[in-house]
């Protein structure tokens, strides 16, 4: 059974670096045809994916998050990292990361996922 797990900090300054990682258990990031990726949900809105890495180290961002995402890996501690730079008000959300099925839209494992608050 895959198991994911969010961690950092729950309170970040605006125009600050947004930065969590994700430690995944009972399966290897570097599985073949698997991406891992991040997703948040703002306060009374739907989900948003962020963007993913996949099994062969390659990145994907959202368009509209492209600029301020960095997605990277530890592969000797299984987990991977989300940097969200430059955050504002607006950035306040819960950040899950989560398993994507190849290159589908498809997320069959998730984490439970962590509130950050973008605030002074």
């Amino acid at each position: 059974q895959v198991q994911l797990q969010e961690s950092g900090p729950g309170l970040v300054k605006p125009s600050q670096t947004l930065s969590l990682t994700c430690t995944v258990s009972g399966g290897s990031i570097t599985t073949n045809g698997y991406g891992w990726s991040w997703i948040r949900q703002p306060p009374g809105k739907g989900l948003e994916w962020i963007g993913s890495i996949g099994f062969t180290d390659n990145t994907d961002y959202s368009p509209s998050l492209k600029s301020r995402s960095s997605i990277s890996r530890d592969t000797s501690k299984n987990q991977f990292t989300l940097q969200l730079s430059s955050v504002t008000p607006e950035d306040t959300a819960v950040y899950y990361c989560a398993r994507r099925y190849a290159s589908t839209w498809y997320f069959d494992y998730w984490g439970q996922g962590t509130q950050v608050t973008v605030s002074s």
